[in-house]
């Protein structure tokens, strides 16, 4: 009998979405759901919510760093589905600012506030400073809890750029009309999906993730 190599293995799977592994996507931001799933959809894993999951319990992010609050979420979220979990955290550092929002990106301001309020937030916060110190980047850390052996591995990735002073484009979402990316001269949410996903933070940190859980498919998968 031939036995099969990682990547035969993964590839005989691809098209066979009952035998494709499930991976719980923690999170219940709908942009980021929707950029890890459709990351995900190619691979042998097949991504599901929260809601698929029944799990409504709210996980807070008492982290003091990206990396604390990924693995938290991850490891939280993993318990208490008893399923392999990716979780995400991540955020715009704005320079001028000493790296705020950072890991208080999504609640900015306080509760209630949509992304256009925070948007407009940020941009008074930034009035009178100069263009040359609006640079920013955006970081994202992901984490992937293997309920095989209560372990999590992280994954990290960054965008550099520069704050507008307008809000432009119509696609993404959070941050990305005022984040300017220099080397495509559009700001992230005038990209496609598929050019935001090629430049950006989330993006370079599911492409490792992804590579990492291709090459190790037999230690993650529950038989």
């Amino acid at each position: 009998m031939m036995i099969k190599t990682p990547i035969e293995y993964n590839l005989s799977m691809k098209n066979t979405d009952n035998l494709r592994i499930g991976i719980v996507i923690a999170t219940r931001n709908s942009g980021k759901m929707d950029e890890m799933w459709k990351m995900l959809s190619n691979s042998v894993y097949k991504p599901l919510s929260l809601e698929q999951v029944q799990v409504f319990e709210v996980i807070e992010e008492t982290g003091a760093t990206f990396k604390e609050n990924a693995i938290l979420k991850a490891e939280a979220y993993g318990k208490l589905t008893g399923r392999l979990t990716l979780a995400d955290d991540s955020g715009i550092e704005v320079d001028a600012l000493g790296g705020l929002p950072g890991i208080y990106s999504a609640r900015y301001g306080g509760a209630g506030k949509n992304d256009n309020d925070r948007n407009q937030l940020l941009l008074s916060k930034l009035d009178g400073i100069s263009e040359d110190e609006l640079t920013a980047r955006f970081r994202c850390v992901v984490a992937l809890w293997n309920p095989i052996d209560d372990t999590v591995v992280t994954f990290e990735g960054r965008i550099e750029g520069r704050i507008t002073r307008n809000v432009k484009g119509r696609n993404g979402f959070g941050y990305d009309p005022l984040f300017f990316f220099p080397e495509k001269n559009r700001t992230l949410a005038e990209l496609t999906s598929q050019e935001k996903e090629s430049v950006s933070h989330r993006g370079e940190a599911m492409r490792e993730a992804i590579a990492y859980m291709e090459e190790n498919v037999f230690s993650l998968r529950e038989d």
